[in-house]
């Protein structure tokens, strides 16, 4: 048994979200990794199919409308997906505001209800735990030894979840749940 998994008494789940534009609204794929009880118990990653086919991040993640015009709207993705999430304690990013921002947007373009977990942010994590500079998601998992394909939403997602599992083995402790 791991120490992380022994200090680990809370569940939460990893999200990363990549956008198709400069729309905070047009995520066209997400990643979560659902942390119970010390371990990645599940992971998921869908293709989201954005309001419109206005892509101006192919070349940072290698999605073009080509990819998505198929998949399915956020609010379908998120209906599929906000069961298995709506009883985590928190949510975890790398720039959590960024994803915070989008799940946010999201929400509102399609008319759903806001999540209410809080969101913890690993850049920070990264930079108060293990002092570590720079902060860049890559960065980080070199530092920790994580394996990462950068910009693949499951891939950052997983990314995460195991960085905030090792922050635990090492004492951190989540903010207090609302």
């Amino acid at each position: 048994m791991t120490r992380a998994t022994q200090t680990i008494s809370y569940d939460f789940a990893a999200i990363d979200f990549e956008t198709a534009n400069h729309s905070s609204d047009s995520a066209c794929a997400v990643g979560i990794s659902i942390v119970r009880q010390g371990r990645i118990a599940a992971q998921r990653t869908r293709l989201i199919r954005p309001p419109n086919g206005e892509f101006a991040f192919t070349h940072i993640h290698g999605l073009s409308w080509k990819d998505v015009r198929k998949e399915p709207t956020f609010a379908e993705v998120w209906a599929d997906l906000y069961p298995e999430l709506s009883d985590v304690r928190f949510f975890a990013a790398h720039n959590a505001p960024f994803d915070r921002k989008v799940l946010h947007a999201c929400c509102k373009r399609y008319g759903l209800d806001q999540p209410r977990q809080k969101f913890v942010c690993t850049v920070q994590v990264a930079r108060s735990v293990f002092d570590i500079r720079p902060t860049r998601l890559p960065d980080v998992c070199r530092h920790l030894n994580i394996s990462l394909n950068h910009h693949e939403a499951g891939s950052d997602a997983e990314a995460c979840a195991r960085i905030l599992l090792t922050a635990a083995g090492s004492g951190w402790h989540p903010p207090a749940p609302r």
